[in-house]
């Protein structure tokens, strides 16, 4: 089961072409997602402002030893967590997934079909993809993730930036579900691989909405990040952060007392367990 290439069993009651055209149809949405995100959020207009600002203020700095460090640190290590299991958690969900999108994109454009054998090797890496991030993503869903009952909240409460993980989480699952019943022959298979379209298809067509384009934007964000600390324009800060501890202390004032009861001030809070 663990060696066998589920998308090839599909091509005997739908062409090759179909799976093709959708995983295609899911990159161009991935693109579109994100490129309507960061004009939302002016997330490339930010950095491309920053960057003119430290080429004026700061001092000169070695951006390609800053890349290499946060390629290094930032980006395959996940250095930014200080939570160590919320860190491993996110590489286990980080690398499975890699696993998970390469492995099928080998599987449906290389081996489309029984008539080309598939390296078991690609199949089993498919699965430990997929296994990897339903452990990393679980995990971080019922036992890391922030602690909503400490700000007042439900702790079943959903937000649109859960859309990424759960969507993530439904796809992996319903494709080791699809991929098991289809390799054992049971019933069902087909219900549950049009679950995992439907997974799928929320999972990358919801980029606008979700989470999904963070993961283009930290490693963006850690080295504009390690520039600004590097040539000393990070310390270019307003004079409420730096002089002025009563004013400071007066600002904090106003921002508690009209705070909105949606921020957990003014309810009965739960001690916080997550932090």
């Amino acid at each position: 089961m663990f060696s066998s290439n589920p998308f090839a069993a599909v091509s005997e009651s739908l062409s090759a072409g179909f799976m093709q055209w959708y995983v295609a149809l899911m990159v161009v949405a991935v693109i579109v997602g994100t490129i309507a995100d960061m004009i939302h959020k002016g997330s490339a207009k930010y950095f491309f402002a920053n960057a003119r600002k430290s080429r004026v203020q700061g001092k000169p700095v070695s951006k390609a030893s800053i890349a290499v460090q946060t390629l290094a640190v930032d980006v395959l290590a996940s250095g930014e967590f200080c939570n160590q299991r919320r860190r491993v958690a996110h590489l286990l969900t980080m690398y499975g997934f890699i696993l998970y999108l390469v492995t099928t994109a080998l599987m449906v454009y290389c081996y489309p079909t029984k008539a080309t054998a598939t390296p078991a090797l690609v199949a089993q890496l498919w699965w430990l993809g997929a296994l990897l991030v339903m452990i990393g993503g679980y995990w971080f869903w019922f036992f890391i993730r922030v602690d909503v009952a400490a700000e007042g909240d439900k702790s079943l409460r959903l937000m649109r930036a859960d859309l990424f993980v759960l969507s993530l989480l439904a796809s992996t699952t319903l494709g080791v579900i699809w991929a098991w019943l289809q390799a054992r022959g049971g019933a069902g298979a087909w219900l549950f691989f049009g679950l995992y379209l439907v997974a799928t298809t929320v999972l990358f067509c919801g980029v606008y909405w979700s989470k999904f384009a963070h993961m283009f934007f930290k490693p963006a964000a850690a080295f504009d990040k390690r520039i600004a600390k590097a040539d000393g324009t990070n310390m270019n800060l307003p004079l409420l952060t730096r002089d002025d501890p009563a004013q400071r202390e007066r600002h904090s004032m106003e921002l508690l007392r009209d705070a909105p009861r949606d921020m957990g001030l003014g309810i009965k809070r739960e001690a916080p367990r997550h932090y």
